[in-house]
């Protein structure tokens, strides 16, 4: 049941975030806001509904950061899995939900893609820095029983902080989730493996340093777990 729970929040949290993702996308398309604006519903999405969602499930909302967390010591591979596994379907659900409201061709627009002459090895390199940030910000402050008790806020300033640098370069997901459920039912599959395989890498990175030495190196304990 307590697992059931967890993917439960896992599933609305990400739905929420990429649901919000994708509308100020179209907004923006439509001249209603620009990319500080962007950075700002992201930033946010992500930060209400990781601390919404952090007593419950941790508040990952990320197959990058539930990968890095695993990577990091912080769960078994199979919750890691099933955490995957829901945050997939609540973006999907999201990307379903966006086709109903804002038709196809918006929600493929909306979907992350390169930049103009942003290589796949440039794009691979920003998604994984971003999210290496963005993983980092999430042990230290969520994930880390000694950070500071501020929710998610960091961790969506984190988000927001990716997109003002990245969003112009890949979208700056920082997240598959942010991309697959879009790409399900836009349409637009241009580039996916990018937004796996950077923040993947990203998320790992931040997961074994964090959690493998910064940690575990200095107090075992202090990594909760979920």
């Amino acid at each position: 049941m307590k697992e059931m729970k967890a993917c439960l929040a896992e599933m609305i949290g990400t739905f929420a975030l990429v649901l919000i993702s994708v509308g100020a996308i179209y907004n923006a398309n439509h001249q209603q806001m620009d990319l500080l604006g962007i950075a700002l519903a992201y930033g946010l999405a992500v930060g209400v509904m990781v601390s919404a969602t952090a007593a419950i499930s941790g508040g990952h909302l990320n197959p990058a950061v539930s990968f890095g967390a695993f990577i990091g010591g912080r769960m078994e591979m199979m919750q890691a899995a099933r955490y995957i596994a829901a945050q997939l379907v609540g973006a999907a659900a999201a990307g379903l939900v966006c086709v109903m409201i804002l038709e196809q061709g918006a929600v493929s627009t909306a979907t992350p893609d390169l930049g103009k002459e942003v290589s796949t090895g440039t794009a691979i390199l920003v998604e994984a820095t971003l999210t290496f940030f963005l993983m980092f910000v999430m042990m230290g402050t969520v994930m880390d029983a000694r950070g500071p008790k501020i929710g998610g806020l960091a961790v969506g300033l984190a988000a927001a902080m990716g997109v003002l640098f990245g969003g112009p370069l890949t979208g700056a997901a920082m997240n598959p989730a942010r991309v697959f459920g879009p790409a399900l039912f836009g349409g637009h599959w241009t580039n996916h493996a990018v937004y796996w395989i950077g923040p993947m890498l990203g998320a790992a990175l931040a997961g074994a340093i964090y959690g493998r030495f910064l940690i575990h190196s200095d107090d075992p304990q202090a990594l909760k777990k979920k």
